[in-house]
């Protein structure tokens, strides 16, 4: 069974190697896109925070984290999970990471690249 599998990298440089790792294990492909989590989206625009408004110009253009969508067979998650853990350390350290599997019921339009 398809698994749409979700990653959230917070560690933006380590996108390059756990890439390379996906590619060395046989994961056909990601699609990834920039995103920023509520908190930081939050703590960024708290006009009343003096933090807030320092980091809000030290960081205006910088991309907080990574988000990952990748469809894959059920049985490759737990190989994918360690492929991520290898490159990112344990997703049960703070802000390493956010990793969910959802259920797939119908998809259309995947191919593998040559």
């Amino acid at each position: 069974m398809k698994k749409l599998l979700v990653f959230v990298l917070s560690d933006v440089e380590k996108l390059q190697p756990l890439l390379k790792k996906f590619k060395d294990h046989d994961i056909p492909g990601a699609t990834i896109f920039d995103s920023t989590g509520m908190g930081r989206e939050l703590a960024d625009h708290d006009e009343f925070s003096l933090f807030g408004s320092m980091r809000n110009l030290i960081n205006h253009n910088n991309q907080h984290t990574k988000t990952l969508l990748l469809v894959v067979e059920e049985t490759q998650i737990e190989a994918i999970t360690k492929d991520i853990e290898d490159v990112v350390g344990s997703l049960d350290q703070p802000d390493s990471g956010i990793l969910f599997a959802l259920p797939i019921e119908w998809v259309k339009g995947l191919k593998r690249l040559k």
